[in-house]
C-alpha cells in the first residue's frame, strides 16, 4: 500500500498494492493496522456505505457536524467518479480550499477524509458505484452542506453544468460564506 498525503493536512490518496496474473487479480482494500500505520491516526470505522449513480450525478457538498462529525474513507468498486474533500477545520491553514481526485475501479485508489471536511463526488463514467467507510455513525440531525457551485471553493466538477444531476435537497444548500464566516 502506498500512501500520499495531499495538500490538506490529514487528507491521504491511499494505492492498494495489486496482484495480476493470468486469473486476475487480488488486492487487500483494507487492513486495519495497516491503515492506522500508514495515515498515523487512530480513526475505527463503524459503518459501511454504498451508493449507485449515473453519469453526471452529483452527491454533495455534504458533512456531519459536531460530535457525530465523521472520517470517511472512500472508493470506487465500479466506474470513475471525481472527489472532492474541503477542508471547514476551524483555524486550519488550508480552511476552505480542497483536493479533487479522480476514484476509479481501474485505478482503485482510495481517499482518507478526516472529521472536520466536507465531501461530495460525481459520476463521470456511464454509471459508477460508490463504497465508503465512516468512522461514526450517521445521524440525520447532524447533516451539514454547502452548494457543490458554490462560486467561493471554484471546484472544477469536470462536467458541463448542464451535465450536472443533483437533488433537491443539495440544490437548497446554503453558500459557504453562509456557514463558514472565518477560519477561527
Amino acid at each position: 500500500m502506498k500512501v500520499t498525503e495531499t495538500k490538506l493536512a490529514g487528507c491521504f490518496i491511499i494505492a492498494p498494492s495489486k496482484f495480476e496474473d493470468s486469473r486476475g487479480y487480488f488486492f487487500e482494500s483494507f487492513n486495519e493496522a495497516k491503515f492506522q500505520e500508514a495515515i498515523g491516526a487512530n480513526t475505527h470505522f463503524v459503518q459501511d456505505n454504498q451508493s449507485f449513480s449515473r453519469r453526471g450525478v452529483l452527491r454533495g457538498l455534504h458533512a456531519q457536524a459536531g460530535e457525530h462529525a465523521q472520517a470517511k474513507l472512500v472508493r470506487v468498486l465500479q466506474g470513475e467518479v471525481l472527489d472532492v474533500a474541503v477542508d471547514v477545520r476551524p483555524g486550519s491553514e488550508t480552511f476552505g480550499q480542497h483536493v479533487a481526485i479522480q476514484l476509479s475501479d481501474r485505478n482503485m485508489l482510495q481517499l482518507y477524509i478526516p472529521r472536520g471536511f466536507l465531501h461530495g463526488f460525481v459520476v463521470l463514467s456511464k454509471t459508477a458505484e460508490f463504497f465508503y467507510k465512516c468512522d461514526n455513525y450517521y445521524h440525520k440531525a447532524s447533516e451539514a452542506g454547502i452548494r457543490f457551485d458554490d462560486p467561493a471553493l471554484r471546484i472544477d466538477w469536470l462536467l458541463p453544468s448542464a451535465d450536472i444531476i443533483i437533488s433537491e435537497k443539495d440544490n437548497e444548500l446554503p453558500l459557504f460564506s453562509e456557514v463558514y464566516t472565518d477560519k477561527a
